[in-house]
């Protein structure tokens, strides 16, 4: 089968490897569409902490933990009757043994794989994915490709805005306009919240409007509105302590995320303001509250997905490049049979 593999640096190529068998509690999955993101690019590009300690993660590689697809063949112990199920599924994949898999937190698991990104289990950007049986997530006929492969990020999106602890009228402040942004604006305000964005670019801010948010903002313009929580979703250092000062005094700021470099935060403004601070490392317990929102109608991830590409393009979008002709959304999403 194709996979896209990354082998050092800014050095990639599409090869033909042996296809996955399924393990015992294992299934294959052929999948149907897979998600370029932010990590991506930085595995790409060498910057990506876990290359730092060769238990985590390091080269060659293969990308991916955005996807969906359908089971083609199970393993010992696993109900044959998976075979032809579209799914999605967890990217983390804990121990199963110790204190914090037991406490249902196997997202942070200290031995655990994450699906193309720590470890070396192999990512979704190929034609097929071996995936425990115990991480799968059924995908309802209402979420086809495009939103089932926006399950994951919508998850962290999710997970961010209930963090937030919003009611009906709060309002909002999410800083940055990329696809998790969007995303938790989007969840915001099928919630009923009133929805601010900050980011750099008119562009995106217009794009952010064009969604329906109440406001979107650069940093200049930002108007001196009492904010019910701040979602920090940008890799910006400076912004981590911006969202502490912009946040209502007794109310939320929320870290999801991740600056290439140390940021700061004033515990003295948190101590004085008497605010809560939340960061959210993965999608893993908002994956099946995703998909609810979408299959119900109530978020639709797809506006977000500007192009779809094949496996021998990846290398020009982790580049930096766009596709011609796409849209404006911040996402880019790859078919593996193309």
């Amino acid at each position: 089968m194709r996979a896209f593999v990354v082998t050092g640096p800014r050095r990639f190529a599409v090869l033909d490897v042996e296809p996955p068998v399924p393990g015992p509690g294992q299934v294959v999955v052929d999948v149907e569409r897979a998600g370029v993101c932010g990590t991506d690019m930085e595995f790409f590009s060498g910057e990506m902490a876990y290359l730092k300690e060769e238990d985590n993660a390091r080269y060659p590689i293969r990308l991916g933990h955005e996807w969906c697809g359908t089971v083609s063949a199970v393993g010992e112990g696993v109900d044959g009757g998976w075979v032809g199920t579209r799914v999605t599924g967890d990217t983390m994949l804990g121990c199963g043994r110790c204190r914090r898999c037991l406490g249902g937190l196997q997202h942070v698991c200290e031995d655990r794989f994450e699906i193309g990104i720590r470890g070396g289990w192999p990512g979704a950007l190929a034609e097929r994915l071996p995936v425990p049986v115990t991480a799968l997530h059924v995908l309802p006929d209402t979420v086809d490709a495009a939103a089932g492969a926006m399950v994951e990020p919508g998850g962290n999106a999710l997970r961010a805005v209930e963090a937030a602890n919003l009611t009906p009228g709060d309002r909002l402040l999410v800083l940055g306009p990329g696809t998790i942004g969007l995303l938790a604006a989007r969840f915001a305000l099928a919630h009923g919240a009133e929805v601010h964005i900050m980011g750099l670019s008119e562009p995106s801010l217009e794009f952010a409007r064009a969604l329906g948010v109440h406001g979107a903002w650069t940093s200049d313009r930002l108007p001196g509105l009492p904010f019910d929580a701040v979602i920090d979703a940008s890799n910006a250092p400076g912004l981590p302590s911006l969202a502490v000062d912009l946040v209502e005094p007794g109310k939320r700021v929320v870290y999801i995320g991740l600056a290439p470099t140390t940021s700061a935060v004033d515990t003295r403004t948190l101590v004085l303001k008497d605010v809560t601070a939340v960061g959210i490392l993965s999608a893993s317990p908002g994956l099946a509250g995703a998909i609810g929102h979408y299959a119900s109608g109530s978020v639709d991830p797809r506006p977000l997905v500007a192009a779809v590409v094949g496996l021998d393009e990846v290398g020009e979008i982790l580049s930096g490049s766009r596709p011609a002709g796409a849209g404006p959304g911040p996402k880019i999403h790859v078919d593996p049979r193309a």
